[in-house]
């Protein structure tokens, strides 16, 4: 995979609008709710052009009965890919676009954890500003290597996602 991190593009939430309305209609009542999280959701954060979706949905198990229309919609199924009771599926092969990280609405860990995250990030300029600029080294450093890319930034990634979810039930 190409590890490019550009400046914001104020069109990704177009993207991840029109994405969305093409999983909803695959899902439809299964769906309980999607949010653009990741790089991309945040404004004026550097970021790898890819749209990062979350679903929530009814049933985790009953979502493996859509692999197919994900799969027309461009999707490559990677199962729960090392997070438990998640499904994860990407668009875009080596030049990734989309991906896409649904959870069962009870699994409020790991949906609160994206969204404190993007939420966190949004409120905070210098740190978002310090993860736009890691990542831009990470990407110079690492051009074709995904794992060093992504072992380079998880401690940041982990101390603000700690900080985020303090901060999240602080402030609600």
């Amino acid at each position: 995979m190409n590890i490019t991190v550009v400046e914001h593009n104020p069109k990704w939430k177009y993207e991840y609008s029109k994405e969305v309305k093409l999983i909803e209609e695959i899902l439809q009542k299964e769906l309980v709710n999607s949010f653009h999280i990741g790089s991309t959701s945040i404004p004026d954060l550097k970021a790898k052009p890819i749209i990062d979706i979350l679903l929530v949905v009814n049933d985790i198990k009953t979502l493996d009965d859509y692999s197919q229309q994900f799969e027309k919609l461009g999707y490559e199924i990677m199962g729960e890919f090392g997070i438990k009771q998640r499904r994860y599926y990407r668009k875009g092969g080596n030049n990734r676009t989309h991906q896409v990280h649904a959870f069962q609405y009870d699994n409020i860990q790991d949906i609160e954890r994206h969204l404190s995250f993007r939420n966190y990030l949004c409120q905070n300029p210098e740190i978002r500003k310090q993860y736009g600029e890691l990542k831009a080294k990470l990407a110079r450093k690492f051009p074709n290597n995904i794992n060093g890319y992504s072992n380079g930034k998880d401690k940041f990634v982990k101390t603000i996602e700690k900080e985020a979810l303090k901060w999240h039930w602080f402030n609600r």
